[in-house]
């Protein structure tokens, strides 16, 4: 197959077709962040089916990204790539048609399926279709302008939604994912790979057995009790499932993640740090989003605009944080990076139910998005210092543990911020001048955290009240997820601190 370069006329629409796609893929992520509470309001949902639309997405995407790169070698990376687009925006379609959270649910899942067979072909495409001297570049520019398309994701979902509803959200993949789609059938070349490994179905099924019984475990384990049986299930029988993937990883000939990559410190600490900041940072976006929205009161569009700082952040500043990687070396940037993040957390404990946005969120949100565009280029770089036959399965399993990190940080931080809220919102209802009926009705909906409808029967006294003791318990709640965050996120700066040092080549340069 002849290669091509940046600037020819069918590299241009190579890229083209990449980074719409992907782009598309990303856009989704932050979109709908901001649509979750209008969702919930329109479909009247509890925070568990909020957290479920989340999830699905993210169990597919994770548990399928790195079985699709093996598909895309075996049958086409034109053909994978292609259907990726036509599952993901039949997911798409059928999730702004969705009229029950369930729905929605499922076919968030599909939309997932479509996401992982999109992202990991559209490097796998570059990576074969490019001359080696233009790779580099084709890679950057799909890397830098398919994250500016996710970077309007909140701006963007939060016109949408105050415009058109939250279907819009969805509807707005349709025109992407059709032009992606024809301009790959026009100008995309297939290829494959002769000598491509084995699929490793098995370890497939382990791994999204695993996520999804951990997942419902930490979701439904708040609402239904601990010790429910299926919730029991759930968490023992995931844990069971994710210890056999590793069994199966460690004795088939050709595994989807080759557990050697991990021997290297540089790798293991690597995505040690990205499951904990990308932990932080799904959990900030997610209940960040529901404070702005519930209890301060912002309309989707300035909740979107809220967003932005860290993202913007985030976009321009990885590029020449990474340059700044590669002269100094990672270590230094990984410390700091996670430490400065911990910070901008510990802030965002601070704000109360009547904040003020410059004054109490913004200062945090900056530094939280300064630290992560930071360390975001060197941990991405650690993370894939292996063999060169082993950098496709270690940048998978470093986009797989984002992943994994986005799905516990939905269901863990959740399934915290439950049983926070509902024994905070239980006391201080007890102990208000709602009468007893009116306790029930406000108690009967605690999972819904701060989208709690209170009953026209209220009086305006009594409507003040409750809507105090809501916001103030969500604001309790949120608070303690932070300071968890931000933990977890210094924990992060503690690891690196401990495994991640710069290359030997590093050091000898410096010596002369």
């Amino acid at each position: 197959m002849e290669q091509c370069t940046v600037d020819s006329k069918r590299g241009r629409w190579i890229l083209a077709a990449t980074i719409l796609a992907s782009g598309m893929a990303f856009l989704i992520g932050t979109a709908l962040s901001i649509a979750l509470p209008t969702i919930q309001d329109d479909l009247g949902a509890g925070i568990s089916g909020m957290q479920w639309v989340v999830s699905a997405h993210v169990i597919v995407l994770a548990s399928f990204l790195l079985l699709s790169g093996s598909l895309a070698d075996h049958f086409g990376r034109k053909r994978i790539f292609s259907y990726g687009i036509i599952v993901f925006v039949l997911g798409a379609l059928l999730s702004a048609l969705s009229k029950t959270i369930g729905a929605l649910i499922a076919f968030q899942a599909l939309e997932g399926l479509g996401a992982a067979m999109m992202i990991p072909g559209s490097l796998a495409i570059i990576n074969v279709c490019f001359a080696e001297s233009h790779r580099g570049r084709a890679i950057g520019l799909w890397a830098g302008l398919a994250g500016g398309i996710a970077a309007l994701g909140p701006l963007l979902g939060g016109w949408l939604v105050e415009t058109f509803g939250w279907q819009a959200v969805f509807y707005i993949n349709l025109p992407i994912g059709l032009l992606a789609f024809l301009i790959t059938l026009r100008f995309v070349p297939e290829s494959r790979n002769p000598d491509a490994r084995k699929l490793d179905l098995l370890g497939t099924l382990c791994i999204t057995l695993g996520l999804f019984g951990i997942a419902y475990g930490l979701i439904r384990g708040p609402i239904a009790g601990w010790n429910n049986p299926l919730v029991l299930l759930g968490l023992i029988g995931g844990a069971l499932a994710l210890i056999l993937f590793v069994i199966v990883e460690m004795r088939v000939r050709e595994p989807m993640v080759p557990l050697k990559i991990f021997k290297n410190p540089l790798v293991a600490g690597a995505n040690l740090v990205t499951l904990l900041l990308y932990f932080a940072l799904n959990g900030l976006i997610f209940f960040l989003v529901f404070n702005l929205q519930q209890v301060q009161g912002y309309t989707p569009i300035f909740a979107g605009l809220s967003l932005l700082p860290p993202i913007i952040l985030i976009t321009f500043l990885s590029g020449p944080a990474g340059s700044l990687a590669d002269k100094i070396g990672p270590r230094f940037q990984m410390i700091l990076g996670p430490f400065i993040v911990a910070f901008g957390m510990a802030l965002l404990i601070i704000p109360g139910v009547s904040a003020n946005y410059f004054i109490h969120f913004f200062p945090g949100l900056v530094l939280f998005g300064g630290g992560m565009a930071l360390v975001i280029a060197p941990l991405t770089k650690s993370a894939l210092t292996v063999e060169p036959k082993f950098s496709g399965s270690a940048s998978g399993v470093n986009n797989t543990a984002s992943r994994i990190a986005a799905l516990l940080a939905i269901a863990v931080l959740g399934a915290a911020m439950v049983s926070v809220f509902t024994s905070r919102l239980n006391t201080s209802v007890q102990n208000s001048l709602l009468s007893g009926e009116e306790k029930v009705q406000i108690l009967s909906q605690s999972d819904k955290l701060g989208g709690i409808e209170i009953p026209d029967t209220f009086s305006e006294e009594t409507r003040a009240a409750a809507e105090g003791i809501i916001k103030e318990s969500f604001v309790y709640g949120f608070r303690l997820i932070m300071g968890v965050s931000a933990l977890l996120a210094l924990l992060g700066s503690g690891i690196a601190a401990v495994m991640i040092h710069n290359p030997a080549s590093l050091k000898r340069r410096e010596l002369t």
